[in-house]
């Protein structure tokens, strides 16, 4: 989980670009910041699926095939 200060200065990087724009540091701390925003963001979401079963209206067991074997993948390690 991203800090919330690392993400007040996203916002605050993301406001200054729009108003005024931004030095050749921001933009690479702004680029930093990102990254490690996104990497986190997909880190949270590949987890979910991890722990997802998908149950159709009769109450079979209708996972997605790549979400199974993600979660065998995840067992084994």
């Amino acid at each position: 989980m991203l800090s919330k200060a690392k993400l007040e200065r996203i916002n605050q990087l993301a406001k200054k670009s729009k108003q005024e724009g931004l030095s050749t540091e921001e933009k690479k701390e702004q680029k930093k910041l990102r990254e490690e925003y996104l990497k986190n963001v997909r880190s949270s979401f590949k987890n979910q699926f991890k722990t997802m079963t998908v149950m159709d209206p009769e109450g079979n067991d209708v996972t997605p095939q790549k979400v199974r074997d993600l979660q065998e993948r995840n067992k084994k390690h």
